[in-house]
């Protein structure tokens, strides 16, 4: 059974992932973090095969790798953007992906760092599918600007009383929006609606265009 552990700021990227990983038969998660120390704690506890985590939690990746080395868990980091990849793949990690990526891609890149072999996201071919993501173009195309910019704060992690305050509304308002959201995409609830726009790249530019961030 490969064990992984899951570190990340964004809890809609870990449920994601989780969900993702939980139905393969031969993986588990045995633990979820959210601060560097807890990711600390989880990999001297766990002695985990994988360690995924997000770039933005943890500045130190070299000495990161080193305590990683120390508890023989390989590291997959999820890259912000593809500029410093380079800089993270020479600072000792196995894998590299992004927030992008597909669920099948993500479990390959897991199976392939547990086997000892190096795994990157391959942006080229995320830019194909992009263009030919005809649901993310016609979903992107259905919502309004308003609507595009909730979607972001969602992605987030935002809760709705907070992407009020940060529009200028209503906790009300941001709920009827959502609803339309939900109405037209299809989908049930905010986990659902930020699975799916991250999955669907062309959206989620779309959307991380409206300019609102943290």
């Amino acid at each position: 059974m490969l064990k992984i552990i899951l570190a990340d700021n964004q809890a809609i990227f870990r449920a994601g992932a989780a969900k993702v990983l939980a139905v393969e038969d031969d993986m588990r998660i045995v633990a979820q973090a959210d601060t560097l120390e807890k990711l600390h704690m989880a990999l001297s506890s766990f002695r985990a095969g994988v360690l995924i985590f997000s770039e933005t939690l943890s500045p130190d990746i070299q000495s990161l790798a080193e305590a990683a080395r120390q508890h023989k868990t390989s590291l997959i980091v999820v890259a912000e953007s593809p500029e410093n990849s380079s800089q993270l793949v020479k600072s000792g990690v196995n894998g590299l992906m992004y927030r992008s990526v597909s669920g099948p891609a993500l479990v390959d890149c897991v199976r392939k760092v547990a086997k000892g072999e190096s795994w990157i996201q391959d942006m080229e071919s995320e830019t194909q599918s992009t263009e030919s993501d005809e649901v993310g173009a016609r979903v992107r195309d259905r919502l309004t600007g308003k609507e595009l910019k909730i979607v972001a704060l969602i992605v987030q992690g935002y809760k709705n009383k907070d992407i009020a305050t940060k529009l200028g509304t209503t906790e009300q308002v941001i709920k009827n929006y959502l609803r339309n959201v939900y109405d037209k995409i299809g989908v049930s609830d905010r986990l659902e609606l930020a699975l799916f726009t991250i999955h669907h790249r062309i959206l989620l530019e779309a959307a991380a265009a409206t300019g609102v961030n943290h």
